[in-house]
């Protein structure tokens, strides 16, 4: 039996992540600890086997409480998915950012040493590494060049997780993904964006001139990949995972419009994110070679299943898009037009 924590379980790669392996390891049992900030949403776990899942509304930087999680179900395994991840809200205001992603790492970090829990698997992403120019990809030995708060964020956590592994002998794994989309992502993200402002025939936002260039990789890939770093990955090494799949952000809203025949019309272009990266792009050959994963999902099969999720589940996202969010978009977007 392995008690897993999966911390950051009600957002939308952990609920995603806790779907899949709830049913994938029934003799496993998953401890969800959710601190339920705007991004966390009980109902992306909706029809979860209660049987090995268990819910705990805690912030992890609130050290007792974390410390009251570990001994009540005697956590053997850490899998840190919270963390504060809007790069926009980052700009705004990096209080919450330096909070949730270094001292609530530190917090969980200092839990799994004084428990002498068997992993502890960092989930970050390719933002740590900065921007690229039109060639190239990032690896693992890429040097940490953050440009946001919310990536030199996570640049400290993975640092302060590497380092108590080196110091403490403490099992910690780190991985580093491209950008994922799918199913249950908040609608500030791009894709979810694109998509909920379409069918709601409503402007699409897009920065600068929709020239930036993401790889990106469909959320189930992702958590298959971090499924086998969890159980064959080397301790203190970091592995890349991408979907080996580059757009223009541009060119991904004109396909998102076009298969939901919508017109071009409704792209409007808005004043450039301060310190916009370029391009990311990942060289994921490490794990490939290593652990025996890749995408299982092209970008027409993946962005398909998330049009037709979005489209099958108007409820799920019309709560959200009616609350805090209407003021954030008004801020971000509506006075940002160029």
């Amino acid at each position: 039996m392995k008690n897993i924590l999966v911390t950051g379980g009600c957002g939308f790669i952990g609920s995603n992540f806790l779907r899949l392996m709830c049913t994938k390891y029934p003799n496993y049992n998953f401890v969800n600890l959710d601190k339920l900030t705007y991004a966390g949403n009980l109902e992306n776990l909706d029809g979860v086997n209660s049987a090995n899942y268990f819910f705990e509304k805690v912030d992890i930087c609130d050290s007792l409480k974390v410390k009251t999680v570990f001994e009540k179900y005697a956590i053997d395994t850490v899998i840190n998915f919270a963390a504060e991840s809007h790069v926009d809200r980052s700009i705004f205001g990096a209080f919450d950012f330096i909070q949730t992603n270094i001292v609530g790492t530190q917090i969980l970090l200092e839990n799994a040493k004084e428990f002498q829990v068997e992993k502890f698997l960092q989930i970050s992403t390719d933002e740590v590494y900065g921007s690229l120019s039109d060639t190239g990809k990032f690896t693992e030995t890429t040097p940490l060049h953050p440009n946001s708060t919310y990536s030199a964020s996570k640049s400290s956590a993975d640092l302060i997780a590497l380092a108590y592994h080196h110091t403490f002998g403490l099992n910690v794994l780190i991985t580093r993904c491209s950008n994922n989309y799918g199913p249950y992502q908040f609608p500030e993200k791009l894709i979810p964006l694109m998509i909920i402002n379409a069918l709601n025939n409503i402007s699409l936002p897009i920065y600068g001139n929709g020239m930036n260039v993401r790889d990106w990789l469909y959320v189930e890939d992702h958590c298959l990949a971090i499924d086998s770093v969890l159980h064959i990955g080397k301790f203190g090494e970091v592995y890349n995972i991408g979907g080996n799949n580059e757009w223009r952000n541009i060119d991904i809203v004109k396909l998102i419009l076009k298969k939901l025949n919508k017109p071009e019309s409704l792209i409007a272009f808005v004043k450039d994110r301060l310190g916009h990266d370029f391009r990311y792009a990942i060289d994921s050959s490490k794990i490939t070679n290593e652990l025996n994963w890749k995408p299982i999902y092209d970008f027409e099969n993946g962005i398909s299943n998330t049009i037709n999720w979005y489209l099958e589940n108007k409820t799920w996202w019309k709560k959200i898009i009616s609350g805090e969010y209407k003021n954030y978009y008004k801020l971000q977007y509506e006075k940002a037009r160029s």
